[in-house]
């Protein structure tokens, strides 16, 4: 059994195109049997994308909606199809025809290597500049972050084993990161180019405030910020002790050379500054243990449709 789990996010437009493209595609290839988890990540669009869903879902029996009653994330409504997900191999896949089901020839291939996780990755993507930067920038820092392989290049568009899927949900917080939660469980995996396609439909969904909240889900796989934080805050120590013991014998040889009051101010807001940056990031860690000890759920579902046989 192969299970395709498609978050879907105001997608009415091309979801349908997914889901008939990739079982022909499927077919071909005969990779059968299969089922679509289709997660509705509370889509505010009147309820359009819900609405195609259900459609979908009448239509097709190896299709199942998992509805969500309020907006979870890419990566939490992931998750939560993850969960619903029966299939002996798994495989991720976006909603707007960029993950192209042609591509998926490629990714089985390298996947019968024997690889636990195959990544399909873009050489070019059909990103604006602005989101590509910000995919370099995600890549550069979780790399070091967390350890990934140089070589290792990740997207939204991968096949997994249940083993791997299993391992994954036992995972219960809120701050979901997919890629971190793979590097934990194997050290198997590959990555492969294949060919990334424009949107069908529409533009990303994805904000500058999206990204970034996405991004800092990264610190729930790395006390790498807290270690920078100490080793930092330890050589602005060194150099303020230096300093001091510069300015203490200046002054035994010239006693009535003064402090200039813009030097002071300066040393004030920058050291200021630094004390409160990474006062910040320990009260992220520490904010993010008092809600994961609270219980904030991953996602929340409203109700699952399948029409049954």
């Amino acid at each position: 059994m192969y299970s395709i789990v498609i978050p879907c996010y105001n997608s009415s437009h091309t979801i349908r195109d997914v889901v008939e493209l990739t079982a022909d595609m499927m077919n071909e290839l005969g990779r059968t049997p299969f089922e679509f988890i289709l997660v509705d990540d509370h889509s505010p669009d009147d309820g359009a994308t819900i609405s195609t869903l259900l459609e979908l879902s009448r239509e097709y029996d190896y299709v199942t909606v998992v509805e969500l009653s309020m907006n979870a994330g890419q990566h939490n409504a992931t998750m939560a199809g993850l969960n619903y997900a029966i299939g002996d191999v798994i495989i991720s896949m976006d909603d707007d025809m960029q993950t192209h089901p042609s591509q998926l020839p490629v990714l089985f291939e390298e996947f019968d290597k024997g690889y636990d996780v195959v990544y399909g990755h873009y050489d070019e993507k059909k990103h604006s500049g602005f989101r590509n930067f910000g995919s370099w920038v995600n890549f550069t820092t979780v790399r070091i972050l967390i350890g990934k392989p140089k070589n290792l290049k990740t997207s939204s568009f991968w096949i997994i084993k249940k083993f791997v899927r299993d391992y994954v949900i036992e995972y219960k917080n809120k701050y979901t990161y997919l890629q971190g939660l793979f590097l934990r469980t194997t050290n198997n995996i590959s990555s492969i180019p294949v060919k990334h396609f424009e949107r069908a439909y529409g533009k990303s969904n994805y904000t500058f405030k999206k990204l970034i909240e996405l991004w800092s889900n990264v610190m729930g796989y790395s006390i790498l910020p807290l270690r920078i934080a100490s080793r930092f805050g330890t050589l602005i120590a060194f150099i303020g002790l230096v300093g001091a013991l510069v300015v203490f014998i200046k002054n035994l040889i010239s006693p009535s050379s003064a402090l200039g009051w813009p030097s002071i101010m300066f040393t004030l807001f920058f050291f200021s500054g630094v004390i409160m940056m990474f006062l910040g990031i320990i009260g992220e860690y520490v904010g993010r243990l008092f809600l994961s000890n609270g219980n904030d759920p991953q996602f929340v579902v409203r109700q699952v449709h399948k029409n049954n046989p």
